[in-house]
């Protein structure tokens, strides 16, 4: 029973992959993962900025802090993630 349950997990798992599908995918969906957590930060800060600091009300600060985290943590990681799509795309 065990080595007819090996047989199957084997014939759905493929171990071959096409790097070029998979540089594809990140291509097509860079834009997407570069792009809108940037637009999403922006509009924490624009909020903040017209409903807490201009009314002086600090019921909004945390919107700031998460827009600022928000914007922080995508430049992290999207700049070695570019870096890469980068080499990859010079590399072929």
């Amino acid at each position: 029973m065990k080595k007819i349950m090996k047989n199957k997990e084997m014939y759905y798992l493929k171990v071959k992959r096409s790097d070029k599908n998979i540089v594809r995918t990140e291509i097509l969906f860079a834009p997407l993962l570069i792009i809108l957590p940037i637009f999403v930060g922006v509009l924490f800060i624009y909020d903040w900025f017209y409903r807490g600091f201009l009314t002086c009300s600090p019921a909004f600060d945390g919107e700031l802090m998460l827009g600022i985290i928000i914007l922080v943590a995508n430049i992290l990681f999207d700049i070695p993630f570019i870096e890469s799509l980068s080499r990859n795309l010079k590399g072929k």
